[in-house]
């Protein structure tokens, strides 16, 4: 799948190629927008050349379309939008493309490509392996620490299975006793039931990684699951770090067609007629 025409390196007049559009869920806690904006500055800092922006799709403004018609009217005519999002659920099968299409539909000359979702991705792990070490962890107590991988949960058998095959595979790349997927809505088990399972199992040593991006409701609701079971360690949310800022670049570039990444292929929104 392609573009109308081919790629030019005008996002704008003066960029470096299409304009990235970094597209968050929302949350009416104001830790998720200023995290989201504090990442945004981090992908600036490290891609000078390129425009970014951030939308999001609920709670927080602006929302996709306005952020779309501001880049139009700076005469942006070529945007990737990145979902800041960690798996393929109804949010990015459904909401994003949703609204990217009605916004080209409506801004004459405008092209969107829709990037893939986050994860799963080892930069992803590395981040959540570094969180636990500045929680406290030691690099040397992974063989004997189980891990809850504390998802926000999703309805879509699609998203619960990537959690649980990201679950998977740290525990055999950073070498835990084990990795126990956990969600804070919507899918059994939750983080309490994660930590008391694996103490169940003879695991001594808890630690809870929330696999969220940002503070919110449901990252509390992670923590809390976390005290309530009495793991030992519970790290911060992914956040602002320079692996999901390398991420987000990675799947701009990918969608973009920069760099041969080998993802699947991007979904585009053009306005035609």
């Amino acid at each position: 799948m392609g573009f109308s025409s081919p790629l030019s390196p005008a996002g704008r007049p003066g960029s470096a190629g299409p304009a990235l559009l970094v597209v968050a869920h929302g949350s009416r806690d104001p830790r998720h927008a200023a995290t989201v904006t504090a990442l945004l500055d981090r992908v600036r800092s490290d891609r000078p050349e390129l425009t970014v922006r951030g939308c999001y799709l609920d709670f927080t403004l602006p929302h996709p379309g306005q952020a779309l018609e501001r880049l139009h009217e700076e005469g942006v005519r070529e945007v990737v939008a990145v979902p800041l999002l960690l798996t393929h659920a109804y949010h990015a099968k459904t909401d994003i493309p949703a609204v990217l299409a009605e916004a080209t539909a409506r801004l004459d000359g405008l092209t969107v490509r829709q990037a893939g979702v986050l994860g799963p991705d080892p930069l992803l792990t590395g981040a959540l392996t570094r969180r636990l070490h500045g929680a406290g962890l030691a690099p040397g107590d992974h063989p004997v620490t189980g891990v809850v991988l504390a998802a926000a949960g999703s309805s879509d058998p699609e998203a619960i299975a990537t959690v649980a095959h990201t679950a998977r595979e740290w525990q055999r790349t950073a070498r835990w006793c084990a990795v126990r997927p956990a969600f804070a809505s919507a899918s059994p088990p939750t983080t309490a039931d994660a930590v008391r399972a694996l103490r169940a199992h003879g695991v001594r040593r808890v630690a809870v990684a929330p696999y969220v991006l940002a503070p919110g409701r449901l990252p509390d609701r992670i923590a809390a699951g976390a005290r309530e079971a009495g793991a030992d360690i519970v790290a911060p949310v992914i956040g602002d770090c320079p692996e999901l800022a390398s991420l987000v670049v990675r799947r701009y570039a990918a969608a973009a067609g920069t760099v041969p990444l080998g993802l699947s292929a991007p979904t585009v929104h053009r306005r035609t007629g």
